[in-house]
């Protein structure tokens, strides 16, 4: 009986169609970085529109959930300053203003007055708020886990390492973030 590779178990894709008209139109260049980033970026654009389906059946926004996880991520009592949330998700302190006022009236979070600062406004997540997060976040983490499951346990761990070796090198030299962050 043969041993099959993992190369020939696996389907042709659009990207390594691509690819192959490269190498055959530029045999000069090298592409193979193409195939990587390539892939990658196929693979944000899909896992987005899942992330967005899971989060729309609780009637959230892909921006609301953010918000909502990094207050739930901070702990009891799930609150946090807003210039706090306006660098951890690297975006203006003029986008946090009108996503904490949206949340607000949706009754999802709270502002209130800091104890050993009244000067010190914190956002804090609502119960309303917790369960949203904490429903749509379940739901997500099933939705992502199915999308991994071509891969074995040990190949998810290893990509999860090789992806982040390459994120931390881009945030050491300080490059642009995208916007955002996980979640």
């Amino acid at each position: 009986m043969k041993s099959v590779s993992a190369a020939s178990e696996r389907r042709s894709d659009a990207t390594e169609r691509v690819i192959s008209a490269w190498r055959r139109e530029r045999p000069d260049l090298e592409v193979a970085p193409m195939e990587t980033w390539s892939r990658i970026t196929l693979l944000a654009k899909y896992l987005d529109q899942a992330r967005r389906e899971v989060l729309s059946g609780h009637g959230l926004q892909s921006w609301e959930f953010d918000v909502l996880a990094d207050l739930r991520r901070a702990g009891a009592p799930y609150e946090l300053r807003p210039g706090q949330m306006t660098a951890q998700m690297m975006v203006t302190s003029g986008t946090m203003t009108n996503r904490i006022d949206r949340l607000e009236a949706s009754g999802l979070v709270e502002r209130r007055s800091d104890a050993a600062d009244g000067r010190v406004t914190q956002v804090r997540l609502t119960d309303a708020g917790r369960d949203a997060v904490d429903g749509a976040l379940a739901d997500l983490l099933q939705r992502e886990a199915q999308l991994m499951a071509p891969l074995a346990q040990s190949q998810g761990g290893d990509l999860a390492a090789m992806l982040g070796t390459l994120l931390a090198r881009f945030e050491a030299e300080g490059s642009a973030g995208p916007g955002g962050r996980a979640s």
